[in-house]
């Protein structure tokens, strides 16, 4: 019985080792996998933790602070009695208490600035937090586009190679047959040479690409590493339909490179007022009690009684006016002023560069797809091509070289579409995302 426990169990591990060796990454799966692990969104999303931290430590200035304090001594020799306040000499052990409490009434609303800053700096985490997902989104993308981009080529290869293998062995029957001379052969011979070669080169641009994006996710198993094979069909042009104006005004209001500039002008601002806060002044309330014991109390008094009738009170406010302070707060004032201003032109230029790129996008993608559009007419005018050579050879019309130069063109017509297909959909993505579809929601 335990023989047939143990058979099933090895079969049932088998199984699933099988399975887990077998599985196919979809785009989407890249996609999310890359965004829970990749080790720069980990960071952002600490900077994230680290900005919640000092908005709490911002909301802390507007908490009364309040501590205790409590001294136990013994003296020997000439001493003061804390007590009593006497001047004595002897051996005794003293005891001192209280508790003081501090609150800051007005700083030049330095602390209410602080706060804001601290919500302003969190916002400007999460701005960042959303960028390294696009960016990291997009490059799996694009990776995964190369890894399906190769495997296309292959296939392309690998299809002409079996064309070529049947034109082999038939070109071989009619050389035997004296129909065709042996140069005709030695021509084939070495068309299929060079397939075979070019196809163990496109094999390694598979492998490589899978590594590199298995390396993207951070995933090590590069052997059993593979993707999900399927069919991508070239997505509709109704984002090349859109005005441009309107894909830039949407990209002004979704993408994050100028909601970061907004922020850090923003930030910039709040410290220039944090700054200006040093010329005015502060005014802080304090309270405070204290209490005391001596063994050595004259009055022979009681630890509890002691602390009763020797506590005492204070309180007050405490005013702080800035008079002259080495030009420090005029120094930060005008720093900051530097810093604000440089501010408005890097959101400036951020707004410029977001222009920039959505019409080089645009233009890119509508480039691409035109680019696509004609490789699909180069295709079939290649085919047509390569068909009336074929006919022409088989005929004997046409020697082996001109033969094998029309598949050659059909074969770098068919490759040029594979690769433009490619190029297309990745530079359509990048247009959807510059319109504000988010990666996630992207479809293939």
């Amino acid at each position: 019985m335990r023989i047939k426990t143990s058979i099933l169990l090895i079969t049932l591990l088998g199984v699933f080792g099988i399975q887990a060796q077998e599985k196919k990454w979809t785009l989407r799966e890249c996609v999310e996998y890359a965004l829970e692990n990749n080790i720069t969104i980990k960071q952002s999303e600490l900077d994230i933790e680290s900005a919640s931290i000092d908005r709490l430590g911002a909301l802390g200035n507007f908490v009364p602070s309040v501590s205790a304090n409590g001294t136990l001594s013994s003296n020997t020799g000439a001493n003061i009695n804390p007590v009593t306040n006497a001047f004595e000499t002897s051996t005794f052990t003293s005891f001192t208490t209280g508790v003081n409490v501090g609150l800051t009434l007005f700083d030049g609303l330095r602390n209410l600035r602080q706060l804001q800053r601290a919500k302003l700096n969190k916002l400007l985490s999460q701005y960042n937090l959303g960028k390294s997902k696009d960016d990291i989104a997009l490059f799996v993308a694009n990776s995964y586009l190369q890894v399906l981009l190769n495997k296309e080529s292959l296939k392309v290869i690998e299809k002409q190679h079996e064309i070529t293998l049947e034109q082999l062995q038939r070109t071989k029957d009619l050389v035997d047959a004296g129909v065709l001379p042996q140069g005709d052969l030695l021509e084939i011979e070495a068309t299929s040479a060079d397939e075979l070669t070019r196809i163990v080169q496109a094999e390694n641009a598979v492998q490589i690409s899978l590594i590199s994006l298995a390396q993207t996710l951070l995933i090590k198993d590069y052997e059993s590493f593979d993707i999900a094979e399927q069919e991508y069909l070239v997505p509709g042009a109704e984002m090349l339909e859109k005005p441009v104006d309107q894909v830039m005004a949407k990209a002004r209001e979704a993408r994050y490179e100028v909601q970061i500039a907004e922020q850090n002008k923003l930030l910039a601002e709040k410290d220039l007022q944090l700054a200006r806060g040093g010329y005015y002044p502060t005014l802080n309330a304090f309270f405070g009690y204290n209490t005391r014991w001596a063994d050595n109390d004259f009055l022979s008094r009681g630890f509890t009684e002691q602390l009763y009738e020797n506590d005492g009170f204070s309180y007050g406010l405490q005013l702080s006016l800035p008079v002259l302070n080495g030009f420090t707060t005029r120094a930060n004032v005008k720093r900051n002023k530097i810093s604000t201003k440089r501010a408005e032109f890097q959101l400036e230029q951020a707004q410029l560069d977001l222009d920039s790129n959505v019409y080089q996008a645009y233009l890119d993608a509508k480039g691409a797809a035109e680019a696509y559009e004609a490789s699909l007419v180069s295709v079939k005018a290649q085919q047509r091509a390569y068909e009336y050579a074929k006919d022409r050879y088989d005929v004997g019309l046409t020697n082996a070289f001109d033969f094998s130069q029309s598949k050659f063109r059909l074969e770098n017509a068919q490759s040029q579409e594979v690769q433009n297909k490619f190029d297309y959909i990745f530079k359509l993505k990048v247009l959807e995302l510059y319109f504000g579809i988010k990666i996630a929601d992207i479809k293939l």
